[in-house]
């Protein structure tokens, strides 16, 4: 008996002793086939985010193309310029008041960012902390907000500014802001309720105020969603170009904001309303006035992976 089973377990079956392996926690060696499916299907993953990339990319390097061309080559086509003409980048800041129309927009959105940012983050505090009867139908409403189109509140909003006489100056651009965002609400709530609630009662407990646990506690806990509400009303404010060609004087083109600038260049330099087609300035502003947002979600990236990977997370 002792000699079977010796030869029996000196003769076990490979696939047998496969199985035993990663019943025991170790696993079996790859099949060629498989390693060789496995390094296809990751070449064929890569091509397929390569040729995502690069489609999207497609407009950004036209762009780039555009604005080394001269007048006659802007609308090739061509990704390679032609005839290089460098110099655009310099005769730009004498045809267009580029500065100004990057200044005013700075402004503008640094506004506009800050005071959502502050007066969204103080209303999401309350609903995230606060309990009281019709607090979820209060919020309900809140978001109710964001089904409205902008086309709706567009003439009473106007009305308003009218009446108070700050039709052609940059108010409208960003005191609205002062009242808060729905969307920008609902996002800081939703951080707010990730933070463990303890952390409030003991400094209540200590004595502390509401605005102290908010300042103290809730903002400090909460920068990613700070940075991110800040960085998508700059990113808003930055392209709008509805607000500043309703509530700007035209009498004043230094006074324009980025896009509205852009656009009256467009126009401008048009053939058909006395110019030459000078558009290879207009390509060269556009791409200056881009590198702000590329710079400024670039130093922004790993907030919005923080504050995703945070997002609703209980204490």
């Amino acid at each position: 008996m002792t000699t079977t089973l010796g030869t029996s377990n000196a003769t076990v079956d490979p696939r047998l002793q496969a199985v035993g392996m990663q019943q025991a926690g170790g696993k079996s060696p790859a099949s060629p086939g498989r390693a060789v499916r496995s390094v296809a299907g990751r070449v064929a993953l890569w091509a397929l985010l390569i040729g995502f990339a690069l489609a999207f990319l497609y407009p950004f390097l036209w762009l780039i193309s555009a604005s080394f061309k001269p007048r006659g080559e802007v609308f090739d086509n061509s990704l390679i310029p032609k005839t290089f003409s460098p110099q655009n980048y310099a005769e730009v800041w004498d045809k267009l008041p580029l500065l100004n129309w990057m200044g005013n927009s700075i402004l503008i959105a640094v506004l506009a960012a800050g005071l959502v940012t502050l007066s969204s983050s103080v209303v999401a505090f309350g609903f995230a902390y606060f309990k009281f009867p019709g607090r979820d139908l209060l919020f309900g409403l809140v978001l109710a907000t964001m089904m409205l189109p902008g086309a709706v509140t567009l003439i009473p909003t106007y009305l308003i500014w009218n009446n108070l006489g700050m039709i052609g100056t940059t108010v409208p651009l960003w005191g609205a802001n002062l009242f808060g965002s729905a969307f920008y609400i609902f996002l800081q709530r939703q951080f707010f309720l990730g933070l463990p609630r303890e952390l409030f009662e003991a400094a209540r407990v200590d004595g502390a105020s509401y605005w102290g646990m908010f300042w103290r506690i809730a903002v400090p806990l909460s920068v990613p969603s700070f940075i991110i509400v800040f960085i998508f009303e700059f990113q808003a404010s930055w392209n709008n170009l509805q607000a500043p060609l309703i509530y700007l004087n035209f009498g004043a083109v230094e006074n324009f904001t980025v896009p509205l600038g852009i656009s009256y260049a467009m126009t401008a330099f048009s053939p058909g309303n006395g110019g030459q087609g000078d558009y290879q300035w207009v390509m060269v502003a556009a791409l200056i006035v881009t590198m702000p947002m590329l710079i400024l979600f670039a130093a922004g990236q790993r907030y919005f992976i923080e504050g995703i990977a945070t997002q609703g997370r209980k204490g």
